[in-house]
């Protein structure tokens, strides 16, 4: 059973480009913060590390770990699937481990729906703009602009969900966008005041949507 002892869980989600991993790499170098590491049936990027990035298996493999139930999450995300494993996360947790999942809004609902007995923070990443959301993806290690503009379709889809999740941060800044999260983090362990602004991220969105 859970205890005041137990660690958090702090799920980062963004569209395809906004930053999300980078700043998920960050927030773990503060003591007591762990990544999840993901199951996925996605070829590796370069220079992504096996078993340190993702844990990466085939087709067959993640459909067995989902028949024996074995996730706390898992989508399909262009063609190919991410998963996170229950069993680690719940260790960690129990170990007072605080967890951070690098993880798209379909896995985070997932994870909401569950009302596990720890508690959740969920933060939603999103780009200044559009325009630098696509340079950014155009000059990620892409085979051709094509990719890009998958992305930025589904950019106007996964925008939509920004309002299931406890925070949205713009990541116009990294450092800044690192500091903001980490300060809220900090702030709902500790409850201490936000200093967040809803109608701003509100106003934000519209504009990224119009």
């Amino acid at each position: 059973m859970p205890s005041v002892n137990d660690g958090i869980m702090v799920i980062l989600s963004s569209p395809s480009g906004a930053g999300k991993t980078t700043l998920v790499n960050l927030i773990s170098k503060q003591d007591n913060f762990k990544i999840s590491i993901s199951h996925t049936t996605r070829e590796p990027r370069q220079g992504e590390i096996p078993d340190k990035d993702y844990y990466f298996v085939n087709d067959q493999e993640f459909k067995r770990l989902i028949n024996n139930q074995e996730f706390i999450e898992y989508a399909k995300v262009f063609n190919n699937y991410y998963g996170t494993t229950r069993t680690p996360i719940i260790n960690n947790l129990n170990k007072g481990k605080n967890i951070i999942f690098d993880i798209d809004w379909q896995g985070a609902d997932q994870i909401k729906n569950k009302k596990l007995d720890y508690k959740l923070i969920t933060f939603f990443i999103l780009p200044p703009s559009k325009e630098i959301l696509f340079d950014r993806l155009s000059n990620r290690d892409m085979k051709d602009k094509l990719i890009a503009e998958e992305r930025m379709q589904q950019f106007d889809r996964d925008v939509l969900h920004w309002i299931n999740y406890d925070y949205v941060v713009i990541n116009d800044d990294l450092e800044k966008c690192y500091l903001k999260i980490k300060n809220l983090i900090n702030a709902e362990i500790n409850n201490g005041s936000k200093d967040y602004d809803i109608d701003y991220i509100r106003s934000h969105v519209e504009k990224l949507t119009s």
